[in-house]
């Protein structure tokens, strides 16, 4: 047994050289299960991904998945935090229009708290 353990990127490519050599969905996710096992692509996504196939779309890269923006920048918290270190969480969060648990979460990323 190889300790080989495959990607996304390598499974649906090989779901594309299936989806090729005219395998269906079915088919091509029982090979993945097979030969991969637990580290097969699920069937919703083998079947997803064939229905893209199917429609001219063969592109096997990651989609891009994005992030909602900042509502605040770390510069502005430190510039507030340079005026007056002893600024509760509450009243940052209240300067910068934002809750007490951004404010918070930036703090611990920024490594001011550890908490």
């Amino acid at each position: 047994m190889s300790s080989f353990v495959p990607t996304n990127y390598d499974l649906r490519t090989a779901l594309l050289f299936c989806f090729h050599f005219k395998k269906t969905a079915a088919e091509s996710h029982r090979m993945l299960l097979e030969a991969f096992g637990e580290h097969a692509l699920s069937k919703t996504q083998s079947f997803e991904r064939f229905k893209r196939f199917k429609s001219g779309d063969f592109d096997v890269s990651n989609e891009e998945r994005g992030r909602p923006p900042k509502k605040f920048e770390d510069s502005d918290l430190q510039a507030l935090l340079d005026e007056d270190d002893a600024q509760t969480q509450q009243q940052l969060a209240d300067k910068l229009k934002v809750t007490r648990e951004a404010i918070s979460l930036r703090l611990k990323a920024m490594r001011k708290i550890q908490k």
